[in-house]
């Protein structure tokens, strides 16, 4: 029998070990029970335990294979739903049908890849949560103006209201992290559409992020040129962080006519 694993630095494993944890994590899908979840990185089921409990249509992806191996032994109620993968290279579409909900105690050195994956799954996915990194949940939680506000903040709050749940201390978990954690919840909002060109919003983010201390004028000019007729516009007074969603996605249409071809 398998009785425990051993984390693994290279997978950058944290196992968390507070069950009172775990299970505000769980509640954070309570009102999506009708819904089918799938845990990532279940590790030894501290959160799975909880997600059964409550009868969650439960299935977990997991990379390590000792914690699959362990996860078949101790959780026979998952029989044929423990999938040894990595997140990452899943296809999701060949997963589910219909709608699912995410959630995972995320290895931190990957979770902005796993959101910006959640994203490309939007329309399927009504609710993200789980436990990040301190410092991510609060830029993906950040408002305009907020010097944590960034491509990752407004990326995700295109399509999802961003709720900060909770703090949790890194002595909760083993081995313990050097950063504190952070519950986080997102839920799809109304936007069906964000009425621009969606590839050059994302660009348009990312270059004015890249040089976040410069204002628009300045930033864009990767994008635009130095001398481009659009920056008398005086929304190119202002530094990125200043820009709210909506003023990005005005922006993105703003310059898209000036926007070279490549």
């Amino acid at each position: 029998m398998i009785k425990t694993v051993k984390p693994k630095k290279f997978l950058g494993q944290h196992f968390l070990t507070d069950l009172s944890v775990a299970e505000r994590i769980a509640d954070t899908l309570e009102d999506f029970k009708s819904i089918p979840v799938l845990e990532i990185g279940p590790g030894m089921g501290v959160l799975t335990q909880f997600l059964i409990e409550k009868g969650y249509d439960l299935t977990v992806v997991e990379l390590d294979w000792d914690s699959v191996a362990y996860l078949k032994e101790h959780f026979p109620q998952l029989e044929g739903r423990v999938i040894e993968h990595d997140f990452l290279k899943l296809d999701l579409d060949k997963l589910y049908e219909g709608e699912f909900c995410v959630i995972g105690n995320y290895p931190y050195n990957i979770s902005s890849q796993i959101f910006f994956k959640v994203l490309d799954y939007k329309d399927k996915i009504p609710c993200c949560s789980g436990m990040i990194q301190k410092e991510v949940a609060e830029r993906m939680a950040a408002k305009p103006g907020n010097k944590t506000y960034g491509i990752l903040s407004v990326l995700m709050q295109a399509w999802y209201d961003i709720e900060y749940c909770f703090t949790v201390h890194e002595n909760v978990f083993n081995p313990p992290p050097r950063v504190k954690s952070a519950v986080i919840k997102m839920t799809r909002n109304a936007v069906k559409d964000l009425n621009c060109n969606e590839k050059l919003f994302k660009r348009v983010v990312k270059t004015a992020f890249n040089q976040r201390r410069k204002t628009m004028r300045n930033s864009l000019k990767a994008l635009l040129g130095k001398e481009c007729e659009v920056f008398s516009d005086s929304i190119f007074d202002k530094r990125p962080e200043q820009l709210s969603v909506e003023q990005f996605i005005a922006l993105t249409n703003l310059v898209e006519p000036f926007v070279p071809v490549q």
